[in-house]
């Protein structure tokens, strides 16, 4: 009896919370994606939210500031220099980190200004607040974009010339700076290679003259 007893203390352990799951889901134990007042994002939902942006980041920061921009330049000079490694990689993120911080210093402001901080005091909503920061990354984005570049996404994707700067979608917007922002940074690093290969130039040929 003693043998059987303990497969059926088993049985009943793992069939009691099933029975008890049927009656009715356990009080203690309970997800709400809304809140019960008035029907808005629940705070554990907001910080799944929060994680998943997170993720994100590093993609935003290279798509939508000028990190793209500044780590190539640097690495036309890097290269102009004729160092290889030096410095390495991770001081040439860490310092186009730094810079991208500097130079996007006034549309983070406007963004904390106009977005963050009311969000946090709670005078606007999710919707509300990333309307507003939508807006301000997008103004941001539209002022380093060649209109070239621009019609060529809304050709490609065939979409409606936008009225204005608000119309214009980030699904385009997106694509088209960073595409302006390669062209600009190939531009620059090859007028800072220029001048080092016209050096390397007039180096070897004094050294084939002697």
């Amino acid at each position: 009896m003693r043998k059987l007893g303990v497969p059926i203390l088993l049985l009943v352990l793992m069939i009691a919370p099933a029975l008890a799951y049927a009656e009715g889901p356990s009080p203690g134990f309970s997800i709400n994606i809304t809140s019960s007042d008035n029907g808005k994002i629940a705070p554990a939902l907001k910080i799944m939210l929060l994680l998943t942006l997170l993720a994100f980041a590093p993609a935003l920061l290279i798509s939508m500031t000028s990190f793209t921009r500044i780590i190539i330049v640097l690495s036309f000079v890097r290269q102009a220099l004729g160092t290889q490694q030096t410095p390495p990689n991770m001081v040439l993120i860490g310092l186009a980190l730094f810079l991208t911080f500097f130079t996007m210093g006034p549309t983070f402001a406007q963004l904390h200004q106009h977005t963050i901080a009311p969000y946090m005091s709670g005078q606007i909503e999710e919707s509300e607040a990333f309307s507003r920061g939508t807006s301000v990354m997008r103004s941001f984005m539209l002022r380093h974009t060649r209109m070239s570049d621009l019609e060529l996404f809304y050709s490609i994707s065939q979409s409606s010339r936008p009225k204005n700067a608000d119309d214009v979608p980030l699904r385009i917007a997106m694509p088209a700076f960073l595409l302006s922002e390669l062209k600009t940074a190939f531009q620059m690093g090859f007028v800072l290679l220029v001048p080092f290969l016209l050096i390397d130039l007039i180096v070897a040929s004094v050294l084939m003259a002697m």
